[in-house]
């Protein structure tokens, strides 16, 4: 089985191909797609989803996270995106400066669309803000996100696709297409 992840972020497609294994070859289009503006990241993600399988006619899969930091009231919260290439994660540590507050949560919206239409699934990761960066790996905020006791950047691949917020909506995602799309399938392999 095939599916088709559209970003524009290899770091995504790389977690994802990751989280299904060789049960579903994943391949990635970049497509613009306009998006909907919602404090709800699940809106966005089916908007997107809507879109560009209108767009591919081909079963799609995209994604929507949102990064919000207590202290900060919620901020980014669906603007990560916009933020992290404004400001990035240096600009994130200064707003944090002399805060102790530090707790913050990813979000992130999985839709899925075919022709019989679209479907999201959501999943969260709690963590806190670390005051540097730490670690090599991931993409985003993973390296000022600490998740128990490690930031989302030291986690090797394989284990930030078994915990992360992509990898909770993943789990939602895969056990429905195989039940739906897919039955006989053995969702685990």
């Amino acid at each position: 089985m095939k599916l088709t992840v559209v970003t524009t972020n290899a770091g995504k497609v790389r977690e994802i191909a990751e989280f299904f294994g060789d049960a579903i070859e994943v391949s990635q289009v970049s497509l613009d797609i306009p998006e909907e503006r919602s404090v709800d990241v699940s809106k966005i993600a089916e908007g997107k989803a809507r879109f560009a399988f209108g767009a591919l006619r081909v079963p799609v899969l995209v994604d929507d996270t949102g990064f919000s930091v207590d202290a900060l009231n919620g901020f980014p919260g669906p603007y990560a995106a916009f933020v992290l290439h404004t400001i990035g994660n240096q600009g994130i540590l200064k707003l944090m400066e002399g805060v102790e507050e530090r707790g913050a949560r990813f979000t992130t919206a999985i839709a899925y669309a075919d022709e019989k239409g679209v479907l999201v699934f959501s999943g969260t990761i709690e963590g806190t803000i670390v005051r540097k960066p730490r670690g090599t790996g991931g993409f985003g905020y993973d390296s000022i996100f600490q998740y128990r006791e490690l930031t989302l950047a030291e986690l090797p691949l394989a284990e930030k696709s078994r915990v992360s917020h992509r990898a909770q909506a993943l789990a939602r995602f895969r056990d429905w297409f195989f039940r739906e799309r897919m039955p006989g399938r053995n969702a685990n392999r």
